[in-house]
């Protein structure tokens, strides 16, 4: 029998047993839909993460005191501070400070440093108060370094010392009043003029180091929070990390065991983002395979309904001279219409779920903005459902290939 035939004769099958056939074809529209809209959500987020984090700037460095094990932070400065998995406290706090800033100085890859120190303020304006998070930075090279963006106004210049730079959401949405370029703000009790606004939704508070000392509690001078680095290339990030760590090491007169500063880069933070994200897109999209399989369970019962159904023209065929191989084709390409019907179905469907989730998902922000459905899940899913299809027959096919002609024209 040619194969033109066999698929003519699996059509019909489909067309004449409607309700049955699309009640399975639902099911497998259910699952494509569910994979096409979760990849193309995670691929939309990942797009969206990447390009949020490609301004991190993966040539940036964060040294910073007190070393994690374990979820332990050593407290101690030095030999006698503890090792690194040790989680009992000493009496000396750990510190970054000049010495440590002149060590990082003799390291020739190193482009810029940027001194920070942090803590909360209380800034009133217009007689309204409350509690920011102020951040006193080194103005002769914040701009050169910070990755945040000025909607409004100026950067921090090497001269300014009684001015600030405040983030979006405190300029436009934290006091009843906005607060505008060149607008006094008072910080525990002292004036401020606002030269530049962030372009982000944050309530934070950048101003020159010096000035922070005087207005953030228990800071003392010299001490710092953290050191960011620029390096001057990328390509060597790990080289210059290990040299940032032997160099402090030495300085510090610690080991590795009792190391008490930790050295991050933003390009490691973006590598393990992208893996928490392609990790949490496999996940959703197994949840949604599980529809897939459930359709394919519904195609093996339409399938065992069918060969019953047609057992007395299964008879029939194979008395007029029809092999058993061609019982099975029909009966598979019968399964691997179905797969197809309803996996074409679930791709529209889930192109149309998928221009609708970034709605659904607005509470999500940036991250829930937008999807991508890709060529490649859009074969992916088709494949799938066609080859789930079939398998599913295969058992049904076979059974009905080998039912004995006069067997099956007594079958009542």
């Amino acid at each position: 029998m040619k194969l033109r035939k066999s698929l003519k004769f699996a059509i019909n099958m489909v067309l004449h047993s409607k309700l049955r056939s699309w009640l399975t074809i639902l099911g497998i529209v259910i699952g494509v839909a569910s994979v096409i809209a979760i990849i193309s959500l995670g691929e939309g987020m990942k797009q969206s993460l990447n390009s949020q984090l490609g301004g991190l700037g993966g040539d940036l460095v964060t040294v910073s005191p007190g070393f994690s094990s374990s979820s332990k932070f050593t407290h101690g400065r030095g030999p006698g501070g503890g090792g690194g998995s040790s989680s009992v406290a000493t009496e000396e706090e750990v510190v970054l400070d000049r010495g440590d800033l002149q060590a990082l100085k003799g390291i020739s890859d190193i482009e810029l440093m940027d001194t920070q120190v942090r803590g909360s303020v209380d800034v009133s304006y217009l007689g309204k108060k409350g509690s920011v998070t102020l951040t006193g930075v080194d103005q002769k090279y914040w701009a050169q370094i910070t990755i945040s963006e000025i909607d409004e106004g100026r950067m921090l210049g090497p001269a300014d010392q009684n001015v600030i730079v405040i983030g979006g959401k405190l300029a436009e949405g934290y006091f009843d009043q906005p607060i505008g370029i060149n607008k006094m703000v008072t910080i525990e009790d002292m004036a401020f003029r606002v030269v530049g606004i962030l372009d982000d939704s944050s309530t934070s508070i950048i101003m020159p180091i010096m000035m922070a000392y005087q207005v953030i509690d228990d800071k003392e001078t010299g001490i710092y929070d953290s050191i960011i680095i620029k390096i001057k290339d990328e390509e060597n990030l790990d080289l210059v990390v290990e040299k940032i760590e032997n160099k402090l090491k030495m300085i510090r007169h610690v080991t590795e065991k009792t190391k008490d500063f930790s050295v991050s880069s933003n390009k490691q933070t973006q590598e393990m983002i992208a893996e928490f994200m392609s990790s949490m897109t496999m996940f959703l999209t197994a949840i949604a395979g599980v529809s897939l399989l459930v359709g394919a369970v519904g195609i093996a019962n339409t399938m065992f309904t069918s060969v019953l159904e047609k057992t007395k023209e299964i008879g029939i065929m194979k008395a007029i001279g029809a092999k058993n191989k061609d019982i099975m084709t029909i009966f598979l390409f019968n399964a691997g219409l179905i797969g197809l019907v309803g996996g074409v179905i679930g791709v529209i469907f889930g192109i149309i779920l998928s221009s609708l989730m970034p709605i659904m998902m607005s509470g999500m922000g940036r991250l829930g903005s937008e999807t991508v459905v890709s060529i490649n899940s859009i074969i992916l899913s088709l494949s799938v459902s066609i080859i789930i299809g079939m398998i599913a027959g295969v058992i049904p096919a076979y059974q009905g290939s080998k039912l004995k002609p006069v067997d099956a024209l007594r079958y009542e």
